[in-house]
């Protein structure tokens, strides 16, 4: 039983009709190959079942099905391997080749479904039907097959694979279904794709697939081609290029002139020469010099080493400032821009003084150690200008990366040398002033430690011979003269630090800032907000409304921010027509400013019992602590808060053994085995840590236990032992300054710190009363509004006290 593709339609020739096709065919199985109706296609057929079924076929003059593999790399597929349409083929062509395999000509005829495998061994047959194609037509059709006409037409063109006559051939196709598998065919489609179209039993869907495969490719072509004309107008543009510079060359050198590039080595040549390098610097920039010179001006090391050079050739390799060595002219501008400060002062005019007497003498290396606003960096300015010298800052807050201060190796993409170099290149000496700002701020990662590549530059003995790593030549730095700032020394690494010379800068009491506002500050703002004098009259009382009210610091940065913004409170009052003057009176600044931000908080604090002030020390300066005690019924637990260190929660607990050990003598009635007691210190999120807190918890204790009230306006600082002994501490000019801001009127201070007090100003000693103790009986005896009534301790035999650092 056989059955026709499709009806004979009316008119059609009997020749043009398809042969019947069977039920039951042999099955082809294709590696990597579809073969589409109408179709003409070699086929190597190279397996033994693959053989044996051409062979038979072509003899019996046999249609065939040619069904592609779902697999291509299976040798010997299965039925389960192979895909369910195909298309049927008759065998118009067989060759044997020399190696065994066959080569057939094969036409596709139409499609096929194969339905069930019927046969294995010795190759596949299967039963089969026709696949029914749905016919379409219409206006969308007609243009579909205009568009795909139009498209191969241009592809053929384009493609290197495709000749133009197969365009032609194509426009002679009407029949749509032919159309749409000849033009697949000829396509450079992947085997899914193809299958893909093979399986389309609708004519339409297969038209627009078809469509949109054949525009992929003419995109791809049409953009290689793009390419390819780009590359040769490049390729010309350069062979040109180099044409007519061989041309220039000819014409230059008959003419007896040279080219750019040789007038450029020339300048180059001449430039190192007058920049009076170092023998080694010389040496090696006349080296990439020469390399340069064979290098073409368009190549990408060509820059790096013209850049390089510009760095040898832009540094002051001879180029220095005389120092200003007139001692009474250098103390004048001293003075003019910075008040007080006497201990910086005094050590740069030692160094002008010896530089005087030796002229070859290495550059110092300082470090000004102080709280912010203070000065530190204002100062090295004033220094360069006392000293004559040019100014080089470079701040190193942050910095994490070794290649910031030794610079990048040249065989990165945009290295340059380090802030060191670029330093000394923005001054313009080989000797300035050059500022290393917050160097306690340097960061450390796993791209190296910034810290370590400065012991070779802040090293005396090292420093003559700095090397960069973009330069990679010695450079001197020990006419430098260095000056580091920093806010806290503890965070500055021991053998880093151990190059300095540190200068402490304390903070500055209320009458200093108010000499410096008068002289410096108000003055600046008031030029600054286009004003005059006689429009802003700022009285002391002003003045100390805004430092004791409105700012709490150690420097005045806050302090000219605050008179800033009463000029500008001015300036609109004067911009807006108003030509009276304002006076700057504690009204009219808290007008101006606002609520007062700051109080006097020592008195209220201390308004029962439990609580005492303490003196703490910060990288901005002093600040009074509060130290809060209270008791409830428990286990004998002490609790302790207020993020306290491991030092100073030792210090709570030896100054409650010491308390308890004495409860007896201090006439204190408590049961401690069943009463908890409780220690916090505000503010509970500031971290604190130290021992010099430790008088006053033990005086807070007591005043807890025994319901006596400390001395409002009595703050006190001091490290306490199991004996009942007062330790040294650090930090006493700031703390005293933080209590004379604070109000306070006594402060109680370790025996063995007396002479700390010769830094302290003499008007802050007037305003305040000192008290000096060696043990807790004396700081109790003080401390107290009303005497502590205590039995008097038995003798304790001296014994040896250690120093605190």
């Amino acid at each position: 039983m056989t059955r026709e593709t499709r009806p004979t339609e009316p008119g059609e020739q009997e020749s043009e009709k398809l042969p019947t096709i069977p039920e039951e065919m042999a099955v082809l199985p294709l590696r990597d190959t579809v073969v589409y109706p109408d179709q003409v296609i070699p086929l190597v057929i190279g397996r033994e079942r693959s053989i044996k079924l051409v062979h038979e076929a072509s003899e019996a003059n046999q249609l065939i099905a040619l069904v592609a593999q779902q697999d291509p790399s299976i040798n010997e597929p299965s039925p389960e391997n192979m895909h369910k349409a195909g298309t049927v083929a008759a065998i118009l062509k067989l060759f044997k080749m020399p190696d065994g395999s066959q080569r057939a000509f094969v036409q596709g005829l139409a499609r096929v479904v194969i339905k069930q495998y019927t046969q294995i061994d010795p190759y596949f047959r299967a039963a089969v039907e026709p696949m029914v194609e749905i016919p379409s037509s219409g206006v969308t059709i007609d243009a579909l097959v205009v568009t795909l006409q139009n498209s191969f037409h241009k592809l053929s063109e384009l493609s290197p694979t495709l000749n133009k006559e197969a365009g032609f051939l194509v426009a002679n196709i009407d029949d749509p279904g032919r159309l749409s598998d000849t033009i697949a065919a000829n396509l450079n489609l992947s085997l899914t794709e193809r299958q893909e179209l093979l399986e389309m039993a609708d004519t339409k869907t297969r038209l627009e697939k078809v469509t949109y495969y054949i525009s992929r490719e003419l995109q791809v072509l049409e953009l290689g081609n793009k390419i390819q004309s780009q590359v040769r107008d490049e390729i010309g543009k350069v062979q040109r290029e180099y044409y007519l510079r061989e041309q220039l060359k000819a014409i230059q050198k008959e003419l007896g002139e040279a080219d750019d590039k040789t007038v450029e080595t020339q300048e180059l040549r001449k430039k190192i020469a007058d920049a009076k390098m170092s023998e080694e610097a010389q040496k090696i920039a006349l080296k990439e010099l020469d390399r340069l010179s064979r290098m073409a001006p368009g190549g990408a090391e060509y820059t790096v080493v013209r850049t390089y050079l510009d760095w040898l050739i832009d540094l002051p390799w001879s180029v220095a400032t005389q120092d200003q060595l007139d001692l009474k002219l250098a103390t004048q501008i001293l003075e003019e821009d910075h008040y007080d400060l006497d201990k910086v002062k005094r050590r740069i005019l030692e160094y002008l003084a010896v530089r005087k007497l030796k002229s070859d003498m290495k550059g110092p290396i300082l470090c000004f150690a102080g709280p912010p606003g203070v000065g530190k960096t204002s100062l090295g300015r004033s220094i360069a200008r006392a000293l004559g010298r040019k100014f080089a800052r470079v701040s190193l807050g942050g910095i994490r990366d070794e290649a910031e201060i030794r610079g990048h190796r040249r065989t990165y993409i945009g290295a340059l040398p380090g802030r060191i170099i670029q330093g000394m290149r923005k001054a313009g000496s080989h000797n300035p002033l050059f500022m290393l700002d917050e160097i306690d701020k340097i960061g450390l990662d796993f791209r190296g430690d910034p810290s370590s590549a400065l012991l070779e530059v802040l090293d005396p003995e090292q420093n003559h011979s700095f090397s960069d790593h973009y330069l990679e030549v010695s450079w001197d730095l020990s006419k430098v003269m260095f000056i580091c700032t920093a806010n806290m020394l503890d965070t500055i690494p021991p053998a880093l630090r151990d190059r300095l010379e540190v200068l402490n800068i304390s903070g500055y009491t209320e009458e200093e800032k108010i000499f410096i506002a008068r002289r410096h500050l108000l003055p600046k703002q008031i030029e600054a907000h286009g004003l005059k004098p006689e429009h802003i009259p700022f009285p002391n009382e002003g003045l100390q409304e805004i430092i004791g009210s409105y700012t709490r610091e150690a420097g005045v940065r806050n302090l000219e921010r605050e008179i800033a913004a009463t000029c500008r409170a001015v300036a609109r009052g004067v911009a807006e027509g108003h030509t009276d003057s304002v006076t700057i009176t504690p009204e009219k600044v808290a007008e101006f400013l606002g609520p007062a931000r700051f109080f006097s908080e020592a008195a209220e604090r201390v308004a029962e019992s439990g609580v005492a002030t303490g003196l703490a020390w910060t990288p901005t300066g002093g600040e009074i602590i509060f130290v809060e005690a209270t008791k409830m019924k428990g286990s004998g637990k002490l609790n302790l808060t207020g993020s306290l260190g491991e030092v100073m929660k030792e210090s709570a607990h030896i100054a409650l053994s010491y308390v308890r050990a004495r409860a007896h003598e201090l006439c204190i009635d408590e049961d401690f085995d069943r009463t908890d007691i409780h220690l916090h210190v505000p503010s509970g999120a500031v971290p604190k840590d130290g021992p010099s807190a430790g008088i006053a918890i033990a005086t807070a204790l007591v005043s807890m236990l025994t319901q006596k009230r400390v001395k409002p306006e009595l703050a006190m600082t001091g490290e306490v032992t199991l004996r009942g002994l007062v330790l040294p501490i650090g930090g006493v000019k700031e703390k005293v300054l933080a209590a004379r801001r604070a109000g306070i009127k006594e402060v109680i201070l370790p025996q063995r710190n007396r002479n700390d007090l010769i830094e302290i100003v003499q008007e802050i000693k007037e305003a305040l009363t000192f008290h000096f103790v060696e043990r807790l009986d004396e700081v109790w005896s003080l401390a107290f509004e009303t005497p502590l009534v205590a039995e008097a301790p038995q003798a304790v035999e001296p014994a040896p006290r250690m120093i605190a650092s």
